[in-house]
């Protein structure tokens, strides 16, 4: 094993705001604490809490490295001594607190997860932020099962693209939302049943000619909520994990959520508990690490920029024209 460098290349935010205020740097290499792994990092993803922490609005938790990059494939280089269950040159994929635009990462070790069979590292760093978000909001907040229905909007993001291929290889009817038609047709590709263009069709009543659906994945907020709620049938469950159409709305009825007995709940993963995403990595490993392995659901790439490229990659996902994960090349 090579030599632990004292510093490494990052890419820090210099200021709130465009993406321009992305830019390389040199930071001290970091040093595991206790429950800490150090990885090596060869990929990292890009995703749209690294954007809203750049433009100033999603501070990291205390504690945390202020470099953007939630999440790191690569190879562990030194362990804190009371982690047992990594050892160094170990292959891993990890969900971290921040600091992932960078050569080497810490992550907390219950937060690692092995590479799936006949995955490389490319592959495994589009894995980790997407199924932690998925697998916690979909199947363990909002309890989709086997035989219910779900509603996914913006079908084609990372997000988007994890819930419809683990929906429907767990036997849900999977619906999306999508803003041309080429991303419909690549969410029906994925598994959706149906895709809506929300341009030409108003979501709220093609779930109403379905008779509703169960869950309804929700992270643009705003003027959607009422249709989220009108969407949902009987004991529905509406799961919030953004609002890019902002975070309120002016016209919202309480009715429907008492007399149809709906649920409206949501979350972050950021700010939860380390033992909360530890818990959510160890059934990760047990109930969908094997449906990668067999490619029964793959993640899907848009775009691998290299790392001094982050600018370019946030410029991308503000766009909101790529289709599946972007990644920066780091090593």
């Amino acid at each position: 094993m090579a030599d632990i460098p004292v510093t490494m290349t990052a890419v820090e935010i210099t200021e709130f705001g465009p993406p321009d205020g992305l830019r390389p740097c040199r930071r001290d290499t970091p040093v595991p604490e206790a429950g800490e792994v150090l990885i090596e990092v060869a990929y990292a993803g890009v995703n749209r809490p690294d954007v809203i922490q750049r433009q100033g609005f999603y501070p990291p938790p205390p504690g945390a490295s202020d470099l953007p990059g939630l999440e790191v494939a690569g190879t562990v280089v030194a362990v804190a001594g009371d982690v047992t269950d990594w050892r160094v040159g170990d292959r891993c994929c990890a969900l971290v607190n921040g600091g992932g635009y960078a050569e080497y990462c810490t992550a907390p070790a219950g937060q690692c997860l092995p590479i799936p069979d006949g995955y490389d590292l490319r592959r495994a760093a589009a894995l980790p932020e997407t199924f932690f978000t998925v697998w916690s909001n979909v199947f363990e907040r909002g309890q989709l099962m086997a035989g219910e229905s779900l509603l996914v909007h913006g079908g084609s993001s990372g997000i988007g693209s994890t819930a419809i291929q683990l929906a429907a290889a767990r036997g849900a009817t999977v619906y999306v939302t999508a803003g041309s038609a080429e991303k419909c047709r690549f969410c029906e590709d994925l598994g959706a049943h149906r895709a809506i263009n929300y341009r030409d069709e108003d979501f709220a009543a093609v779930m109403k000619e379905v008779g509703g659906v169960d869950v309804v994945l929700d992270m643009v907020g705003g003027d959607y909520a009422q249709k989220n709620i009108n969407s949902l049938r009987p004991d529905g469950r509406l799961v919030i994990i953004g609002f890019l159409g902002g975070p309120k709305t002016a016209d919202f009825n309480f009715t429907k959520i008492m007399t149809q007995r709906l649920t409206v709940t949501g979350s972050t993963l950021r700010p939860r508990s380390a033992a909360d995403k530890a818990a959510i990595a160890t059934t990760l490993a047990d109930q969908v690490w094997p449906l990668l392995a067999d490619g029964a659901i793959a993640p899907v790439i848009a775009q691998v920029f290299d790392l001094d490229q982050a600018a370019e990659a946030h410029r991308l996902m503000e766009s909101s024209t790529h289709m599946g994960k972007i990644l920066l090349k780091v090593a």
